[in-house]
């Protein structure tokens, strides 16, 4: 018997999204697993504890809800992308310039200003920063067809290394002159500093986060624009002969995407570090984002689900050195976990556009309307 895989014509139906999506977790957390059990850890001891320390405290909720934030905007800039077959890889390194550009505005800007308007001053450059580092692969894509994912891709590092350049390579206007033995960042003025729940580290790009998401579920299931870029996706040669610009489209949708990935870096630096920390901006928000999205299957709200429960697991990580006579489990358990969920949504994603197929049935569909119409034909003979 041989097996082959073949397109699904029919659109999936959104339970079986859904199964497919939780059986990817299901999968990943039976590979992480095995990796714990190879580890001399006992898997039953290390994913309850994991579950607590993200979700069952006061404490490990709103470090959750922290470290989820940066996560929706980063996922939300790689669905925004991923809805018009666009690969914006570069979610990482727009973060990184939206954090500079940010941080710019509240450290020249902020001071003059009232609070509210500083802090919308913060965001309103973090958004432009992360557009201005995608319009370039934009363009590139629109214009010459070049592909976005290298990009995208090579960007990030530039901007990394940039970051670091203006904090460590150089005296610039975002590094701290008054700090001697290892350079920093300058502090950021207090009129830039987001509003926080309490005494915990949730803030205000929270709120920015979830009204992001709304915006773009209006946008795209409730306008023209939404249509048009679901028609740019389907099909390029169908958008034009509709009469929609493609290239316009293109550049359109890559903007968005980098100006959410900017909205992240300022709010990290408004919100978290108070300043250009390059050390703690460069923890892979926006590579963990391209996970949120794909298991998120590109949807608003659904990026914020899994926003959450990805922070929750690498919110769980730290945790792991805690557990009772479990001092070996490492904590890069909770970033293999990622990988492992982002593998097997890929390999989900198979089973969502293609069907597994065996060799008899592919022969019996071929043969079935033969066998229909010779049967049509002999009932026609016997009639008088």
């Amino acid at each position: 018997m041989q097996l082959r895989l073949e397109r699904r014509l029919e659109k999936t139906r959104a339970g079986h999204r859904l199964l497919v999506t939780v059986l990817s977790i299901l999968a990943a957390l039976a590979l992480g697993a095995v990796f714990l059990s190879l580890t001399g850890a006992s898997p039953l001891l290390v994913y309850p504890e994991m579950f607590r320390a993200a979700f069952l405290s006061w404490y490990g909720i709103t470090d959750t809800l922290a470290v989820a934030i940066p996560l929706i905007l980063t996922g939300l800039a790689a669905a925004v992308a991923f809805r018009m077959q666009l690969y914006n890889i570069g979610a990482e390194g727009q973060l990184y310039v939206g954090a500079i550009l940010g941080s710019w505005a509240a450290l020249a800007l902020a001071p003059q200003l009232p609070k509210p308007l500083a802090i919308l001053v913060v965001f309103l450059f973090g958004a432009i920063g992360g557009a201005l580092w995608v319009l370039p692969p934009a363009l590139a894509k629109a214009w010459l067809g070049t592909s976005e994912i290298i990009t995208t891709l090579l960007l990030n590092f530039v901007a990394l290394y940039l970051m670091r350049y203006l904090i460590f390579g150089s005296a610039s206007f975002w590094r701290d002159p008054a700090t001697t033995n290892f350079p920093q960042g300058k502090p950021l003025p207090e009129e830039a500093f987001l509003p926080v729940l309490g005494l915990t580290r949730v803030h205000f790009g929270l709120a920015v986060a979830l009204l992001a998401a709304v915006l773009l579920f209006v946008l795209f299931s409730r306008t023209r624009f939404g249509y048009d870029v679901r028609v740019v996706g389907d099909s390029p040669g169908a958008a034009l002969y509709a009469g929609i610009s493609v290239r316009r489209t293109i550049v359109v949708v890559m903007l968005i995407s980098g100006s959410l990935a900017g909205l992240a870096g300022a709010g990290e630096v408004a919100g978290i570090a108070h300043a250009l920390d390059p050390a703690g901006l460069a923890v892979n928000f926006g590579y963990t984002g391209i996970i949120v999205a794909a298991l998120a299957r590109s949807s608003p709200f659904g990026v914020v689900v899994v926003a959450v429960l990805l922070g929750g697991l690498q919110n769980a990580g730290t945790a792991l050195q805690s557990i009772p006579g479990g001092g070996g489990v490492p904590v890069e358990v909770s970033f293999m976990l990622q990988g492992a969920i982002l593998l097997c949504a890929l390999a989900g994603e198979l089973f969502i556009r293609y069907r597994l197929k065996t060799r008899q049935s592919v022969v019996a569909e071929i043969l079935e309307p033969t066998q229909q119409k010779s049967g049509s034909a002999t009932t026609e003979k016997a009639q008088p």
